[in-house]
C-alpha cells in the first residue's frame, strides 16, 4: 500500500522483520494497537521499562535486573557443571523445565559462515575462561540438531579438548509422544544412533 502514512510503513517494516510476524501479521499488529490506543501505550511503557532495566550478564549471557544475573548469584547451583546454549531462550527453557540446576553460558548464535557468523562473533573467549578459572568438571552443549549446531558443537569440542573436563551434548532423537510415522529422517537416524539398552 504507497499511500500508508509514513509512520505506519515504517512502523509495518519493523514489526515485519521480527521472527515469526511477517507483513500480514505486522499489519493486524499494528491495525490491533492504533484502534485500542490503551493497549499501544502499555506496550510503549513496557518496552521502554524493559529497554533501560534489562541487562546481560557480563558472566553468562543471561538478561536480568542485575549484573551478575540472579541464577550466577545463586549460591545453590551447581557451579562445577556449565551448560552451553546459543541463546538467552533456550537457557529460559532449560530453566523453566526444571532439570537443570547447574550453570549457563550464552553462545550468542552458532557457526554459519554464510551468516557471517565465525568463532569471533561467539562468546567463547568468556567460556574458555570459565572453564579454566571456575572448576568447571563438565560442559554439557545444549545446541541446536541442525547442521550449524551441529558443526558449532564440534568445534566446541575441540577448544575443550585437553581442557580436562568432560564434555557431553544432549541426546537427540525422538520426541516423547512422536509416532514413528510422522518423523523426518534425520530424527529417525539420531533417535536410532542414539538408541540405549534397557
Amino acid at each position: 500500500m504507497s499511500n500508508l502514512p509514513l509512520p505506519l510503513a515504517k512502523l509495518l517494516r519493523r514489526l515485519g522483520k521480527l521472527p515469526g510476524l511477517g507483513p500480514r501479521s505486522a499489519q493486524r499488529m499494528a491495525l490491533y494497537l492504533l484502534t485500542n490506543r490503551e493497549e499501544l501505550a502499555e506496550l510503549q511503557a513496557s518496552l521502554t521499562e524493559v529497554a533501560q532495566a534489562l541487562h546481560s550478564c557480563h558472566i553468562c549471557g543471561n538478561l536480568s535486573l542485575s549484573d551478575p544475573c540472579e541464577i550466577c548469584n545463586d549460591p545453590q547451583r551447581e557451579r562445577q557443571v556449565l551448560c552451553v546454549v546459543e541463546q538467552v531462550a533456550d537457557l529460559w527453557a532449560l530453566e523453566r523445565s526444571g532439570i537443570f540446576t547447574g550453570m549457563y553460558h550464552v553462545l550468542g548464535g552458532v557457526l554459519n559462515p554464510l551468516a557471517g557468523v565465525g568463532p569471533e562473533q561467539l562468546h567463547t573467549r568468556g567460556l574458555l575462561a570459565r572453564v579454566h578459572a571456575d572448576g568447571v568438571t563438565e560442559v554439557i552443549l545444549a545446541l541446536s540438531a541442525g547442521i550449524d549446531g551441529q558443526t558449532t558443537a564440534q568445534w566446541l569440542m575441540q577448544l575443550l579438548a585437553g581442557s580436562g573436563v568432560a564434555v557431553s551434548m544432549l541426546a537427540k532423537g525422538m520426541p516423547v509422544g512422536a509416532a514413528v510415522d510422522y518423523l523426518d529422517e534425520g530424527t529417525l537416524q539420531l533417535a536410532m544412533q542414539n538408541r540405549q539398552r534397557q
